[in-house]
């Protein structure tokens, strides 16, 4: 890992933790790994947040027939990130989209060519963001034991995905990147 790389911490919110629908069962443990990692990058961390479109378009009609609950205002504390987690003084990128890659993490990254991605959910957010950063020219690195998918299964086929894109793409540990 590079000593500028960012640390991008994918949305902690209570929508991903236990008691939600959307409930990520490892989420505890991406929390703790994220936890561990946080002090090595002092200010280079970015925390990102999804909120669910005021008026869904397109695809995201029949999407939030399935999953009306999260169909509510960003103030809701549903959007909340959980305490243990909350990202103090660290700036926020607010996003209506799973990816969050685009100008405004971009941004808040002040031109990084390395990120250290983690954060819920392995197989939906995580994905959806390392795959067009990859594909930017930033090296992503994934520490599988820092990120939580839907289900175990679902978060080792993302993390399966992701490897095909090695050397884009990395996975370690946290351990291994603190170590």
């Amino acid at each position: 890992m590079r000593a500028d790389a960012w640390l991008v911490v994918v949305d902690m919110q209570n929508v991903f933790a236990q008691g939600s629908p959307w409930a990520s069962p490892d989420y505890a443990t991406a929390s703790a790994g994220i936890r561990r990692l946080m002090p090595a990058f002092g200010e280079r961390v970015v925390f990102t947040r999804y909120v669910a479109p005021a008026q869904p378009r397109g695809a995201w009609v029949d999407y939030f027939e399935q999953w009306p609950f999260a169909l509510v205002p960003r103030e809701d504390p549903l959007y909340a990130f959980t305490p243990e987690i909350a990202p103090g003084r660290h700036p926020v990128v607010t996003c209506e989209t799973f990816g969050k890659w685009g100008l405004e993490l971009k941004a808040a990254l002040h031109g990084a060519s390395e990120i250290v991605l983690t954060g819920v959910s392995t197989d939906c957010c995580v994905i959806s963001t390392a795959l067009p950063a990859a594909d930017d020219g930033v090296h992503v690195i994934v520490p599988t034991d820092a990120c939580a998918g839907a289900s175990a299964a679902d978060h080792q086929r993302a993390l399966d995905a992701m490897a095909l894109y090695a050397p884009l793409i990395e996975l370690a540990t946290v351990d291994g990147l603190l170590g």
